[in-house]
């Protein structure tokens, strides 16, 4: 589970990010794990529900301590 502050801290920096910005980091992931969406997919989603994803990724690819 990842810490309380890296959780505040990374939701915090996704919530200030705009459409374009949150879709380019879901496509480039770079993580323990392959996110794989289309940018159809991605074009119909609220930018809510792109934050959510990007969040889940990046807490999900926290190495675990």
């Amino acid at each position: 589970m990842a810490s309380r502050e890296y959780f505040e801290q990374t939701a915090t920096s996704i919530a200030a990010l705009g459409r374009n910005e949150i879709e380019r980091r879901i496509r480039h992931f770079k993580g323990r794990f392959k996110l794989d969406f289309t940018e159809d997919y991605l074009g119909n989603l609220s930018v809510d529900r792109l934050r959510h994803i990007l969040l889940a990724a990046l807490i999900n690819a926290k190495p675990q301590h």
